[in-house]
């Protein structure tokens, strides 16, 4: 074993000399939010969509979360990403925050969903349309939405919260 001491990208890039420039979206930037609330209704069908808030593509992503009530016993959501209504609504990764997140084992309180599928603590700093594999940005907003992914079997309204820097 070893005493070491290891430094973020953010921090070998201050101690560089010369000095490189830090990512403002990384370290120093405001931070954003999104947020909207859909309702489910009982006997919504599988492949339903919830479109909940939007996110421009530049975003560099802090969190995602869900809040909902226990809602039935078959109620299962993926939280992902689609282009927007204006641009057409076509699906861009629908469980690009988590699959399947289970809607119906009790009611959810900001539960955490960012690091459920795409992003992880690795790549974590990288803006939203590096994590989409897009070779750049294409300046657009993406919707956030949640796909049924079981049959509703009661109802319930889910508030969808986005925070992210630009």
């Amino acid at each position: 074993m070893a005493v070491v001491t290891v430094k973020s990208t953010q921090i070998t890039n201050r101690d560089a000399v010369p000095r490189v420039a830090i990512d403002a979206r990384v370290q120093g930037a405001a931070s954003k939010y999104a947020r909207g609330v859909a309702a489910i209704a009982n006997g919504d069908s599988i492949g339903s969509k919830y479109i909940l808030c939007s996110v421009p593509s530049n975003a560099l992503l802090i969190s995602a979360r869900l809040t909902a009530p226990d809602i039935g016993t078959t109620t299962a959501a993926d939280f992902g990403l689609y282009r927007s209504t204006a641009d057409g609504g076509a699906v861009v990764d629908a469980d690009f925050f988590k699959a399947a997140v289970v809607l119906n084992a009790g009611a959810i309180t900001k539960a955490e969903q960012l690091f459920g599928n795409i992003v992880t603590i690795a790549n974590s700093e990288k803006p939203l349309w590096q994590h989409l594999g897009l070779s750049a940005d294409p300046g657009i907003n993406y919707d956030v939405v949640l796909t049924l992914t079981a049959a509703a079997d009661a109802a319930g309204s889910v508030l969808g919260e986005i925070d992210f820097t630009q």
